[in-house]
């Protein structure tokens, strides 16, 4: 009903890029866009979007909550968690736009635009509460409450770990081919980390910081650097 539905949106989206005539790497896709011409009502708009998202991962952890499962966000080993967040920012970080703009060249990607949201004073907060919003949703979702339930039905934890990364995959195939492989990459990273250590804030909070420097970094970028978008 969420990240799932969002996988199947996705595949007929990039069916769609394929059907055109032109190469994938003359398209371009936007992630953050205006959602309301007036100003007020766009900031509104991005909001709720931003309530949707917390509202998903909300869900899943309710629902683990439920069944008293622990998947490692409370506030036990903040020091340890940081640092965890930093070194899988840095692990996925670096390699993952060097694999966007492989894919991008060689034409199995579009051209992925973070943001085309125009200037304004709420911009910058706006793009990081939905880096904030797209990681806590993923990782409570696709990590502690997926894996958590594959392994309820019997998968070995190798079966989970891909099932799972292939869904994370999924919902990124709007983007192309290299959307899909980077972040079933990792999926496979973020879920194998979580399986040895039952600690979940540390792919949150490195999922923020990819998302933030996405994000914002293409926005204070944009129309500046020639290799960009």
């Amino acid at each position: 009903m969420t990240l799932g539905l969002s996988g199947l949106r996705s595949l007929v989206r990039l069916l769609d890029s394929l059907l055109e005539p032109v190469p994938l790497n003359q398209q371009s896709v936007a992630i953050n866009v205006p959602q309301a011409r007036f100003d007020l009502l766009d900031l509104i708009a991005q909001l709720l979007s931003v309530v949707q998202l917390a509202a998903w991962g909300g869900l899943g952890l309710y629902l683990l909550w439920r069944a008293a499962i622990k998947v490692g966000l409370d506030r036990t080993r903040i020091g340890p968690d940081v640092l965890g967040s930093l070194g899988l920012a840095a692990v996925i970080g670096i390699p993952g736009l060097v694999l966007y703009f492989v894919a991008w060249q060689l034409g199995l990607n579009l051209a992925v635009q973070p943001s085309t949201l125009d200037e304004s004073w709420w911009r910058s907060v706006v793009l990081v509460l939905y880096a904030a919003g797209n990681a806590w949703a993923e990782e409570v979702l696709v990590v502690g409450y997926f894996i958590t339930r594959m392994r309820q039905l019997g998968l070995r934890e190798n079966s989970s770990l891909l099932i799972a990364a292939v869904l994370r995959g999924s919902y990124h195939l709007y983007q192309g081919f290299g959307g899909f492989i980077g972040n079933v990459i990792m999926g496979l990273v973020f879920g194998r980390y979580w399986q040895r250590t039952n600690r979940l804030w540390p792919l949150v909070l490195a999922h923020t910081i990819l998302d933030v420097v996405a994000f914002v970094g293409y926005t204070l970028l944009r129309g500046k650097v020639s290799w960009l978008p």
